[in-house]
């Protein structure tokens, strides 16, 4: 999602400092190219050698360098990423910048980029709640910096409270969210993720393999983009992702229930979840004994909820289903994109290495109304959510220009 990206990743001297190293892993991995700027208290923490190992940029120091100034640095660096992450944002830092201070090289870059500028605070609790700081915040925050908020809990002073840097996924997440274009601004979207559990007693169920890991990557790519995402999902354990309406449901018949309160405002539905076919008739009332003749469990069909969306949608609204089969994947998916009245269906063969319950990645065919079949080649679940969100795209411009 980054591919092609520069950060500029500022880190300032709190005990957090430590964090951001892995925080460029995590840029990298995307292929982001990262370069690090360090004030003098990073320093005191961790090594510039460090964050030039994990970034394979050189890293900058000082605002006074005989080589670099060669072609002024601050600007330069200034003028280079697409977003400049502080991480940690010290409530030092965090003064200067509201007084527009400019006495280092990370401050004097600040007052001369472009770019968007994403904040995150790290400090002890007190430092966190003196009206001073929360001064300073509600300044950068009339400037235009985004912030991600601190995290509660044990701090490294061995109090409790704000001020504990937020989680890196969650940094991460902002700072994707910053760089990828609201082409989603204005929709409200909804997302079935996971299986479902059908008990038959009060400990036991009937489910499937899936993770909801599908799901979920549809939910974040579609609040990257600004939209409003109500995610329904059945058992996960996976974490929501950031900024999304989340709705847990546990039964076929309670993601029902909530798909159907939810759908009525939905300009989009992408239903990923496995929702299981059948569920037991009875429910025991306690657990089930271990006999010697065993239990019967005798099952009915759960609600087809896709198909009950698809003979109820407004004209204008986009409504997508998942397809998972072991065998004839094209006829199998070919009849329920026209039974249950879809804009197109997602298919994939769980027989598939790689691309069944639980993976990371998928390879899958898009089946449309009219007969055409698209290949995608074998990529991370994050990325057929993309394709998935620019064919709605495309959909939601045809309907438009009716």
């Amino acid at each position: 999602m980054l591919q092609g990206k520069s950060i500029l990743l500022g880190v300032s001297g709190g005990i957090a400092a430590y964090k951001a190293a892995e925080l460029v892993r995590m840029f990298v991995r995307e292929n982001a190219s990262v370069h690090v700027v360090m004030t003098a208290g990073a320093r005191q923490f961790v090594t510039p050698l460090t964050f030039q190992t994990l970034s394979s940029n050189p890293v900058g120091t000082d605002l006074f360098n005989l080589e670099s100034e060669s072609r002024i640095s601050h600007i330069h660096k200034a003028r280079i990423p697409d977003l400049v992450v502080l991480a940690p944002a010290t409530a030092n830092l965090i003064a200067k910048m509201a007084a527009g201070m400019a006495d280092d090289l990370l401050t004097t870059i600040l007052l001369a980029t472009t770019a968007p500028v994403l904040v995150c605070p790290a400090m002890n609790v007190k430092m966190w709640e003196h009206p001073a700081t929360r001064r300073n915040m509600k300044t950068l925050g009339e400037l235009g910096y985004k912030v991600v908020d601190p995290g509660v809990g044990s701090l490294a002073c061995k109090e409790e409270g704000t001020g504990r840097l937020a989680e890196l996924s969650d940094i991460f997440e902002a700072a994707c969210r910053v760089l990828t274009p609201p082409t989603l601004a204005g929709r409200r979207v909804l997302v079935s993720a996971g299986p479902t559990w059908e008990p038959f007693d009060p400990v036991r169920f009937i489910s499937n393999p899936s993770t909801g890991k599908m799901g979920y990557a549809l939910a974040r790519i579609a609040a990257r983009r600004a939209a409003e995402v109500h995610l329904v999902t059945g058992p996960s354990s996976i974490e929501s992702p950031r900024g999304v309406l989340t709705h847990p449901v546990t039964t076929a018949l309670q993601m029902q229930e909530a798909v159907a309160k939810l759908a009525p405002r939905m300009d989009a539905i992408v239903m990923a979840a496995a929702v299981s076919d059948y569920r037991p008739s009875m429910l025991a009332p306690q657990k089930l004994k271990k006999t010697r003749e065993g239990h019967t469990v005798c099952l009915e069909p759960n609600p087809d909820i896709l198909a009950g969306l698809g003979t109820v949608k407004p004209p204008s609204q986009v409504l997508v289903g998942f397809a998972a089969e072991t065998e004839n994947l094209l006829e199998n998916a070919r009849d329920k994109l026209v039974r249950k009245n879809l804009h197109f269906i997602v298919a994939n063969n769980l027989t598939q290495k790689g691309s069944g319950f639980g993976c990371d990645t998928n390879e899958v065919k898009i089946l449309d109304r009219d007969g055409t079949v698209t290949e995608l080649p074998f990529q991370t679940k994050n990325e057929v959510a993309g394709e998935v969100w620019n064919r709605i795209e495309r959909i939601f411009e045809s309907i438009a220009a009716k």
